[in-house]
């Protein structure tokens, strides 16, 4: 059963999955920890003052970040983010496992749950980083195994910025959670090096010898 971080890591890199195995290094650091809570303190941040904001670790000015929580707290499911189902929440399914930040029950019990991936880092311009997007659909798909219903999407929040991501279980996306699901169970040695712009986010650059900030702090 492969946990979903190593879907993760494997759809970054499978050179970096082999070394987090390899020294067993799979705890999320403290800094990217404290971005993740504040996924859970929504309601106590949205009209919070400057002075509490400068003491969190968010990504943005205290007046954008309010702006954020703001056109946050107009989503149709605003509610049931702020008070999920269930919290943190190990699920299990055919092919990986591991802990769901969040489970959003439907808006009516004909309507399927929608689980979330909580991200410390910033989000790209557009959509999720498919790292992300590979995890997503890995908790989807063991939320529908568990549920024995189809799950047909999940949310990506980056609550260090205060913005949440939709990620679809498009063809497209559920063929890149297979390949990297294929990477994460092939690794029995050192996968071949890559040498590009993923290199200079990775936490074991030093080690691998290539010559280019942090996976764990980009994407958690």
């Amino acid at each position: 059963m492969t946990p979903f971080s190593d879907l993760a890591r494997a759809a970054y890199c499978p050179r970096q999955l082999y070394y987090a195995r390899r020294d067993d290094d799979r705890d999320v650091p403290g800094d990217a920890q404290s971005r993740i809570d504040l996924a859970f303190r929504y309601p106590t941040l949205v009209d919070a003052p400057d002075a509490t904001l400068r003491r969190l670790p968010i990504r943005r000015s205290p007046a954008a970040y309010r702006r954020n929580l703001s056109r946050l707290r107009n989503r149709d499911d605003y509610d049931r983010l702020a008070d999920p189902e269930h919290e943190r929440a190990f699920r299990s399914g055919k092919d990986c496992h591991g802990t769901v930040h969040k489970v959003l029950a439907g808006e009516s019990d004909a309507d399927p749950p929608t689980p979330t991936v909580v991200s410390p880092g910033e989000p790209p311009e557009n959509g999720v980083w498919e790292p992300q997007a590979v995890k997503a659909v890995a908790v989807a798909k063991a939320v529908a195994w568990e549920r024995e219903r189809e799950v047909p999407r999940a949310l990506v929040e980056y609550p260090s910025v205060g913005t949440v991501r939709e990620v679809r279980l498009t063809t497209r996306k559920k063929a890149a959670y297979r390949r990297a699901l294929r990477a994460a169970r092939a690794i029995d040695g050192p996968p071949s090096r890559v040498d590009d712009d993923r290199c200079s986010a990775c936490d074991y650059r030093d080690r691998c010898g290539t010559g280019r900030r942090s996976f764990r702090s980009l994407l958690g």
